[in-house]
């Protein structure tokens, strides 16, 4: 299948839901599961964390996250549930979660933000692809 035939048979409302999904897991994963642990580990306040524009955060937040999502699509392609679930884990595991750890080697982060943001992208690319493999 070349690129222009992919396009064609991208689940759109798919690629929607699942980007969309992410806000739904974030909620909860920077919410009541590790929310307190993840503002010691990055070193946040209520003050930072309500600092800034929430229209443009959330905004371009989920412009890249329908970005991740269309490449995600494009990977699966015309897989199924549990092609896209494993996809999507190892595109979290593997691609995020990896280049997420060199970064944070480099700029000296601490481990346990490294678990927190990582196990979220992981949980959010395995959800993106059991979205876009089982919707059909």
């Amino acid at each position: 299948m070349d690129a222009s035939q992919a396009m064609t048979t991208i689940n759109w409302l798919a690629v929607l839901a699942a980007a969309a999904s992410g806000f739904v897991i974030g909620g909860l994963w920077y919410g009541p599961l590790f929310g307190k642990a993840w503002m010691t580990a990055a070193g946040m306040t209520e003050e930072k964390v309500r600092a800034g524009n929430p229209a443009i955060t959330y905004g371009l937040t989920f412009v890249l996250s329908l970005i991740a999502a269309f490449s995600l699509a494009m990977f699966i392609g015309g897989g199924d549930l549990q092609f896209g679930l494993f996809a999507g884990f190892m595109t979290g595991l593997t691609f995020v979660a990896v280049a997420l750890g060199i970064t944070y080697l480099f700029e000296k982060r601490p481990l346990n933000l490294w678990l927190i943001n990582s196990g979220y992208q992981v949980v959010f690319f395995t959800v993106m692809g059991a979205i876009l493999g089982g919707w059909k």
